[in-house]
């Protein structure tokens, strides 16, 4: 027996001669492999939407439906499954065809079971490097929401290093904007699972009749509009992760079939009676707070109690104002790249700004007042905090925007005094009798704490 050093894979062999079928299990199984046959191209490709396969054996001559057309469906719907052509009577145009469609490779029948062998050790290896490479492609594309050096972000980082390597379902909480897909995504990509497929569906954009189709998939003519069968999130993330974002907005009643899929570890998929079994872990986040929705009937508690296994929070960017000249840094260099700019930057002074505003939107509101800002700004240089005003939400200063992470508590009151202090001045237009009367103090002692915090008078 060839070691071929790979853990027991399952291939799937097409090809329109049972006896070849047949041989190619016996062959094989006594290898190690698991073997499942199909006699026609339809035939196959069902199999393959109905469960995971590790590899794939073609023939190239079979009625109906040939090799390369299911070769070509295959490469377009699983992403870096290897598929091996097989003919006896196979042309040079044929495999230059099937290299083309991506083949990994093409062997000649009668095949030689100990070349076969090698050709899917390497195949399986190939399989590994290319759905890595996709994830990795894919996290790359991401936008970053997660870059800080903040106390609040650094505390984040670590809860996920702890969690990531297990099997813990996470409840991610945080505001609108806050990074919760970023955090979802950071799990995954530290998790055993990494190299499988991270799946996400936001439970609020999807309608109330389609969402146990989304979820869960669905037979041919399920429902009106059901012309072909389609694997759901569940399915698709078999192996992998599957994020619910929004789960707060997810109708009970599939809320429901959801609790029973986390609980069994199985699924029917809409208009079907089949049984399907799936290995997923699943994360979930929300804006909302889901006990109140619990007291409310909106969310079920037996699936809040299935899901908050370890609750973590992103934070807000108010809370976390030091991590804004990183994060500008970053969405700087993207839309000047985008928009083919190059040598604009924020004064020190107009990062200052951007650290005191309230951010409602969080981190996804900041990325969209940068790229406004590299779009309307005709600096070449520096943009100044009078350039940047304009593009900022009006009366959007944070009443507590100040960071006082590795100070003192009297550094700290002085600070907040400070911000406090050029803030009343701001909205007063700098007029300092108005000013003192805003904060509730004497002219002569504002002036002094002016003085103390080398604010200077404008008026």
């Amino acid at each position: 027996m060839i070691n071929l050093g790979v853990a027991r894979a399952t291939l799937l062999v097409i090809d329109d001669e049972q006896n070849i079928i047949t041989s190619l299990k016996r062959a094989l199984g006594l290898e190690g492999f698991h073997v499942i046959g199909a006699t026609s191209g339809h035939a196959g490709l069902a199999i393959l939407s109905d469960q995971k396969v590790d590899g794939v054996l073609l023939d190239v001559s079979m009625p109906e439906m040939n090799g390369l057309e299911v070769l070509e469906k295959i490469k377009k719907d699983h992403i870096g499954l290897g598929v091996i052509m097989m003919s006896g009577q196979a042309s040079i145009e044929t495999a230059v065809k099937a290299t083309q469609l991506g083949a990994f490779d093409f062997c000649e029948k009668p095949l030689s079971t100990e070349k076969l062998l090698v050709t899917l050790k390497n195949c399986i290896r190939h399989n590994e490097l290319a759905l890595e490479n996709h994830h990795l492609k894919m996290a790359k594309s991401s936008q970053p929401s997660m870059i800080g050096e903040s106390t609040a972000i650094k505390r984040l980082w670590s809860q996920i290093q702890k969690v990531a390597p297990t099997q813990g379902r996470v409840l991610i909480l945080g505001e609108n904007g806050t990074g919760k897909e970023m955090v979802a995504k950071a799990i995954h990509d530290h998790s055993k699972r990494k190299n499988r497929a991270f799946i996400k569906i936001n439970c609020a954009a999807i309608p109330k009749e389609l969402i146990e189709s989304e979820l869960f998939g669905h037979e041919k003519g399920a429902f009106t509009g059901a012309t072909e069968l389609r694997k759901g999130k569940f399915e698709l993330a078999d192996g992998g992760t599957l994020l619910l974002d929004e789960i707060g907005d997810m109708p009970l009643d599939a809320q429901a079939k959801v609790l029973r899929c986390l609980q069994e570890g199985e699924l029917e998929r809409v208009g079907g009676q089949k049984t399907i079994k799936v290995d997923v872990r699943v994360l979930a986040a929300t804006n909302k707070n889901l006990e109140e929705s619990i007291k409310n009937k909106e969310f079920r508690e037996d699936l809040y109690y299935r899901l908050n296994v370890v609750p973590l929070e992103s934070p807000p960017l108010r809370e976390r104002a030091s991590d804004i000249p990183l994060l500008v840094d970053v969405f700087l260099k993207e839309f000047l790249d985008a928009n083919n700019k190059h040598g604009i930057s924020l004064s020190v002074e107009s990062l200052e700004l951007l650290k005191k505003q309230r951010w409602p939107g969080n981190v996804r509101e900041l990325r969209n007042v940068v790229e406004r800002l590299v779009i309307f700004s005709e600096s070449k240089q520096e943009i100044s905090p009078d350039e940047m005003a304009w593009q900022l939400p009006k009366n959007n200063v944070a009443p507590l925007a100040y960071d006082s992470e590795g100070l003192s508590l009297k550094e700290s009151v002085l600070l907040f005094e400070k911000r406090a202090i050029e803030r009343a001045l701001e909205q007063s237009g700098f007029h300092v009798s108005n000013t003192a009367k805003a904060l509730g103090v004497e002219r002569s002692h504002l002036y002094k704490k002016m003085k103390a915090h080398g604010i200077e008078s404008k008026g």
